[in-house]
């Protein structure tokens, strides 16, 4: 038999006392109110992502009267929040906000009470090997129905280390939290700082001035059809395999990697359209991201891409950098909405094809151009650099919680 762990591998240097056994039921205390037919209390959910939030706004208050007071309870500040079917995947959570709220009934709400550090314990809760310890022990025949029961919950053992302990460690992983939170908002605010910039340099409300100080000459107005060429090869000997898809969020990338497996029936492929490096796709789906559809430019190489997407490669090259610039922006969104034909796909923009390469397309002088490019670019360093910096820090803190807990 392996002998379990009684202190993690990283330890405050004053810390030398083994963890004990503690019961989770001598900590905890289950929480069953219901509320009034009458309350306004707001309607939470619980994710694994961002723990107890509201409910989209489609859940209306209706639905509580109509399904009776039983059908949530109510959630104090404070409070934890789990869901026994989602518990192993890391469903538990605390109510960080400030007034009461309702959740579901089939969650379980409980507190606990000053034995023990908040803080602490809400972190214990989700730890990788918490998290295996919750799988372990979930009952149900069927793997996608296990579950963990409250009156299961309470019965678990775990080790855990002095109050004072407990705090320490709380205190520091919270110091790792605020510099993600700090690293999060500032990411957010480049983010809209260059959207803002963007926005404004595309529009000409921001010029640039030559070399010697200077006005650039004015732009001119472009016509996507003047400075591309549709793309209409197709893949009839089914050679290239390489399925691509288009992507609002992550741009033109393998299928097979953004879906985790093949969408396309790859023995049939001879459909498809083959597309290069460096040529643009149009993809007309429409999404909260891309409420005209996303244009995108090709990185990755040659591959084939869906029939119901439009390529197209734009005569000079030069002009490439600038124009998947431009397609990030909402500038040319006007115009594809003034053209488009809503039938019965809603989640698909309908356009002809001679309008679409009908689309206006501000051009600037080569100058001009390049420093645009050129800032942007410049931008999306410092976004790149803050987003890593961020990313490093998730990866400290979660070596953190591997090495000091058990």
């Amino acid at each position: 038999m392996i002998q379990q762990d009684v202190s993690p591998p990283l330890r405050f240097s004053k810390f030398k006392e083994d963890w004990d056994q503690v019961l989770f039921g001598s900590f905890i205390t289950s929480r069953v109110e219901y509320p009034k037919l009458d309350c306004n209390f707001p309607l939470y959910s619980l994710t694994i992502e961002n723990g107890v939030t509201p409910k989209s706004a489609r859940y209306e208050r209706s639905h509580l009267v109509k399904s009776g007071e039983k059908a949530y309870k109510v959630v104090y500040p404070g409070d934890f929040v789990s869901n026994p079917m989602n518990l192993r995947f890391g469903a538990i959570a605390k109510h960080h906000g400030t007034e009461k709220v309702l959740v579901s009934k089939y969650y379980d709400v409980f507190h606990l009470d000053s034995s023990v550090i908040t803080n602490f314990v809400e972190m214990y809760f989700s730890t990788h090997r918490t998290l295996g310890f919750y799988n372990s022990l979930a009952t149900g025949t069927l793997d996608e129905k296990k579950r963990v029961h409250f009156s299961d919950f309470v019965t678990f053992k775990r080790l855990f280390p002095s109050i004072d302990e407990q705090q320490k460690i709380a205190d520091f992983i919270s110091a790792v939290d605020k510099k993600i939170s700090l690293l999060k908002e500032k990411h957010s605010l480049l983010e809209q700082y260059k959207k803002g910039v963007m926005q404004k340099l595309f529009s000409q409300e921001i010029r640039f001035k030559d070399e010697n100080g200077n006005d650039f000459p004015d732009w001119e107005k472009g016509i996507l059809g003047d400075l591309s060429n549709k793309i209409s090869n197709k893949n009839k000997d089914e050679s290239v395999t390489n399925v691509l898809t288009n992507s609002a969020k992550s741009g033109i990338v393998s299928q097979t990697d953004y879906f985790k497996k093949d969408i396309a029936n790859q023995s049939n492929l001879g459909g498809y359209s083959i597309v290069e490096k460096d040529d643009f796709v149009y993809n007309p789906r429409i999404s909260e991201l891309a409420p005209v559809g996303p244009i995108k430019r090709n990185h990755i190489g040659q591959g084939v891409m869906s029939p119901l997407y439009t390529v197209f490669r734009f005569r000079d090259e030069n002009v490439l950098d600038y124009l998947e610039l431009y397609f990030t922006t909402t500038q040319w969104h006007r115009y594809m909405k003034s053209i488009a034909n809503f039938g019965a796909r809603h989640d698909r923009m309908n356009i002809t094809m001679g309008d679409f390469f009908n689309l206006p397309i501000p051009v600037p002088s080569k100058g001009e151009m390049e420093k645009i490019v050129g800032f942007i670019k410049s931008l999306n360093k410092k976004v790149d650099l803050v987003a890593e910096q961020l990313n490093q820090t998730k990866t400290f803190k979660k070596g953190l919680l591997q090495q000091m807990f058990v």
